[in-house]
């Protein structure tokens, strides 16, 4: 039996129409389905860098392992990445020899001295060369506690310089820049005087030779005059003038009044026996 006209056209639109709209959409969302994985792949913030491991490449290896064995200044470092750091490592040859003083640190003071080596700021070498003054570092504790140190530029040179030390720390190379880390690597260990004794003042120049006062003539020609009966100065120019007069005054004043005592008592015996 032949079907009828009307389920042949239905049948026919049904495999030259809807089937294809069916297929195409069934297609389209499963294509949605594996984009959407990778958009939200793609969209994944990216890890922040790891400081400790820069360093190290850069030639600050000991510092860095210094950073990791140390708790408190590694969660800091961590921390401080994502707002922007700026880190100064001293290199391994100018850290060997600063060992000793550093293991006679306590672990807090060490923690300190670690994070005294960066600023909470991200920092270019051109930045750098264009802020000369006093910074706040990290172990600064919000402004409770001092260790800051001063950046000084000289020429293209960019240096850093503390209280405890007599010699400016400078930058010698550039580890990682990448907002919003900055490592530059220094040849001196930035020392806190918060943890160190200041440096001393170097001592003044001896005055030039011509420029010495001369001694009088007077002086050069006079001979100290000996005192027997009392210790002090060797010359009476070497006290001041009204100490002078009333040390004569002194000695040479008893005398007449001795002398006027002795007189009144011989007239006194002398009307007796009359």
């Amino acid at each position: 039996m032949r079907g009828s006209p009307l389920a042949a056209a239905a049948a026919f639109l049904f495999v030259a129409v809807l089937l294809p709209l069916a297929s195409a959409a069934t297609s389209g969302g499963s294509g949605k389905a594996a984009a959407a994985p990778a958009a939200a792949k793609a969209k994944a913030p990216a890890a922040p860098p790891n400081i400790t491991a820069l360093m190290s490449k850069g030639g600050c290896k000991s510092f860095a392992s210094l950073v990791s064995k140390s708790p408190d200044a590694l969660s800091t470092f961590q921390s401080a990445v994502e707002g922007g750091v700026t880190a100064f490592c001293p290199t391994d040859d100018a850290l060997r020899p600063f060992m000793p003083s550093y293991r006679n640190l306590s672990a807090d003071g060490k923690a300190s001295l670690l994070l005294f080596h960066a600023v909470p700021v991200y920092y270019t070498l051109r930045s750098l060369k264009s802020n000369n003054g006093p910074m706040n570092t990290l172990a600064t504790d919000g402004g409770s506690r001092g260790y800051n140190f001063t950046v000084q530029n000289v020429g293209d040179q960019v240096s850093i310089r503390t209280e405890a030390s007599d010699a400016a720390a400078r930058v010698r190379s550039t580890v990682y820049d990448r907002d919003p880390v900055a490592i530059y690597a220094v040849d001196a260990v930035l020392e806190p005087v918060e943890l160190f004794e200041p440096a001393e003042a170097p001592a003044p120049a001896p005055a030039p030779a011509a420029d010495a006062p001369r001694a009088s003539t007077r002086a050069r020609g006079h001979r100290p005059r000996h005192v027997a009966d009392a210790p002090g100065p060797a010359a009476d120019d070497a006290a001041p003038a009204d100490q002078r007069k009333n040390a004569k005054k002194n000695v040479a004043g008893p005398r007449p009044r001795w002398l006027a005592a002795i007189t009144a008592s011989a007239v006194a015996v002398a009307a007796a026996l009359v």
